[in-house]
């Protein structure tokens, strides 16, 4: 059958092709319109996490995220990391157990509506790292009748923002975590080093009620005062190897740099030693009560520079462990929407209606190709 032949069947049988289509037309609209499901998504954004400056102590001791160490800070490898909180079981949980979502979806068990509405959940990251997310909240048949819309509407919104407050809760979780065990770790230390201190602080004291006073020349207290600063910073430097043990592995290049550091600072702190060749000059003329003062002299202020150190990072954790602070920085927060998301009724009418008539039109064009064959074989068979 040429293109002219299929067009002139078309043509001829026209009216029967428009008057199924638009009867069907209407058919398709109206269950569109009155009986099938309507979808409502309320979003909702979130902006990307806040960067912090990364390679001191302050911020590996604030709970900071380490994948910013990996990634280079890329506010995209973070704004990641909060999508698959939001893609977790947990986060999914926790709006199941809010919403009471077992019985809504008529489900068996928890696992199977946390699993229900993380099919629902949908979202978005833009280059910029914002993050945008919503759940789709169906009606159920004939919602012209039967569902108040308003109250889906409002569902929806209720929704969205227990996704963002299930992502708040379980980041807050994690900071926290990680505030208290770099607190706990701290501690620790902090522990040692007052014990160290005041068994030094005690030998000192003893040691000026025996001798009563020495005096030390000015090069001595400014090398007790360099090796001071020396002690506390390799102190800094284990303390900082001591956290970041747990979050990467050994051969990682920040470990690496961190434990040539210490070397390098541990190397420094050995040529200052008491009785050392590059020890300074002036120090070899200070008699044995005076070396035995320098020492105990230099021990007390390193355990101080090292106790002081401690003791402010100690506080900065117990601070940041029991705040209670709002970590989900929230853009827009999710509102009742004014429109439906699905379905678009008058977009999939036509639509529907193209390909009901391109059905019917092949259909006619089929059922005449047919008929033509039918008559051709009968012709035959008479000649």
């Amino acid at each position: 059958m040429s293109y002219h032949e299929i067009l002139n069947t078309i043509l001829t049988h026209r009216k029967r092709i428009f008057k199924i289509t638009f009867i069907t037309t209407i058919i398709l609209f109206l269950i569109l319109f009155l009986v099938y499901p309507v979808t409502y998504e309320s979003p909702a954004t979130i902006l990307p996490p806040e960067q912090e400056n990364t390679g001191s102590l302050g911020s590996l001791l604030k709970g900071q995220d380490f994948s910013s160490l990996l990634t280079g800070g890329l506010s995209n490898a973070n704004s990641q990391l909060y999508v698959e909180i939001l893609k977790s079981r947990s986060a999914a949980e926790y709006v199941v157990k809010k919403h009471n979502l077992i019985e809504y979806f008529d489900s068996d068990n928890l696992q199977e509506a946390a699993e229900e509405i993380s099919d629902r959940l949908n979202i978005n990251i833009n280059k910029e790292g914002i993050i945008t997310l919503s759940v789709s909240v169906k009606t159920s048949l004939f919602p012209k009748f039967i569902e108040d819309e308003d109250s889906i509407k409002k569902f929806s919104a209720e929704l969205t923002n227990s996704f963002v407050e299930a992502l708040d809760i379980i980041n807050r979780e994690k900071i926290t975590s990680k505030a208290k065990k770099a607190r706990e770790y701290i501690e620790t230390e902090l522990l040692k080093t007052r014990s160290t201190l005041d068994s030094v602080e005690v030998a000192l004291m003893t040691f000026q009620e025996r001798n009563k006073t020495v005096a030390l020349p000015e090069q001595i207290s400014a090398a007790i005062d360099a090796a001071a600063k020396i002690k506390s910073e390799i102190m800094q430097t284990e303390i900082e190897i001591g956290l970041m043990k747990s979050n990467l592995r050994e051969d990682s290049r920040q470990l690496q740099l961190l434990n040539k550091k210490l070397e390098q600072l541990r190397e420094q702190y050995n040529r200052m030693e008491l009785g050392s060749q590059d020890y300074l000059l002036a120090f070899k003329e200070v008699p044995e009560l005076g070396k035995e003062l320098a020492t105990l002299l230099r021990e007390i202020k390193i355990q101080n520079e090292v106790y002081m150190l401690l003791q402010q990072e100690y506080y900065k954790e117990k601070i940041q462990e029991n705040r209670d602070l709002p970590t989900v920085d929230v853009l827009d927060a999710a509102i009742p929407p004014l429109k439906k998301s699905a379905p678009k009724t008058v977009f999939s009418t036509i639509t529907g209606g193209i390909f009901i008539f391109l059905a019917m039109s092949l259909f006619v064009v089929f059922g005449e190709m047919q008929k033509v064959k039918y008559l051709h074989k009968n012709e035959d068979k008479k000649n």
